[in-house]
């Protein structure tokens, strides 16, 4: 079978077993283009709320598909690959927190959303990269433990000077391998071009920025911008599908190793095999966990998420 082999195959079981699939950004393209939603982890997550079909497919790695779980608990969800996993997500545990919590009494938690179920069921307040900055400022608390991206946090701590963040050494060991002599590089090889960073990058990297935002929001940034190139730094997937999206702009990845290989895990075929039901993985999560879990999310959205 060819791609279009498989993607036609896809489309017909998908509608036959009435399957939602969502594909995260840094999907390969083929894979985006037989989603039914492609976008960022939580847009996913709540737009998953909505389908009326009654098994959700998340091709992305597990905390997503776990985020989906707990919006939808009524709906089957299953992780595309089961070995796609998140070392940002998995780096800290609930007893970690705890302890923080012993440290810094009277601090209010936030769990950037890139975190297990186990994790944001001991936390008060998931943010999304988007809204982090959004979510923080509008919080009465003054003392801000943020968890397990620090250089998100240091990114969030600089746009809420008014506030006190208490900081974890953590974060996406991609994203944070990028060093500022690679920026430069990037910079001195395209001079003419925008830099468009995501805030996992460490703040040397993010001080070079013409803009510093979401996968989303890189990718709007880049869009709608007039300028006509682009070095972009995050997950490499993004700099290819702009090239789709935007044939008359050039799009520059900053690093050659800026990928996500737990993303990367999925291919066409195991979506194909997800759809016919011999791969991929159900996500249960117990009723407790889901409740205590669900918590933080409800904040999120309360405020704005």
């Amino acid at each position: 079978m060819n791609i279009y082999d498989i993607q036609q195959e896809i489309a017909r079981l998908k509608k036959e077993k009435n399957i939602c699939i969502l594909a995260h950004s840094y999907q390969a393209h083929e894979i985006l283009e037989v989603a039914d939603y492609t976008g960022d982890s939580f847009q996913l997550s709540v737009k998953a709320q909505s389908v009326e079909a009654d098994t959700v497919v998340m091709c992305g790695v597990r905390f997503m598909a776990e985020t989906v779980k707990l919006l939808s608990p009524e709906k089957k969800v299953i992780l595309s690959h089961p070995d796609a996993g998140c070392p940002m997500a998995e780096q800290m545990d609930p007893m970690r927190i705890e302890q923080l919590r012993a440290l810094h009494p009277g601090c209010k938690v936030v769990a950037y959303v890139n975190t297990t179920a186990e994790l944001k069921a001991v936390c008060d307040v998931c943010v999304t990269s988007s809204s982090a900055v959004k979510i923080v400022s509008s919080l009465p608390e003054k003392d801000i433990l943020f968890i397990p991206d620090c250089n998100l946090g240091a990114f969030v701590a600089k746009s809420c000077p008014d506030k006190n963040l208490i900081l974890v050494q953590g974060g996406c060991p991609v994203h944070a391998a990028i060093t500022a002599d690679e920026v430069k590089a990037a910079k001195a090889a395209h001079p003419h071009a925008l830099l468009a960073v995501h805030p996992e990058c460490t703040p040397e990297v993010t001080a070079f920025a013409d803009y510093v935002g979401s996968t989303g929001g890189i990718m709007t940034f880049a869009k709608n911008s007039d300028a006509k190139e682009f070095i972009i730094g995050t997950d490499n997937s993004i700099a290819e599908h702009l090239q789709y999206e935007c044939p008359d702009k050039a799009f520059y990845v900053l690093s050659k190793d800026l990928l996500c290989r737990n993303m990367k895990l999925t291919t066409l075929v195991d979506l194909l095999n997800c759809l016919k039901g011999t791969f991929g993985e159900e996500i249960v999560l117990p009723e407790e966990l889901q409740k205590k879990a669900r918590v933080c999310i409800d904040e999120m959205i309360a405020l704005g998420g």
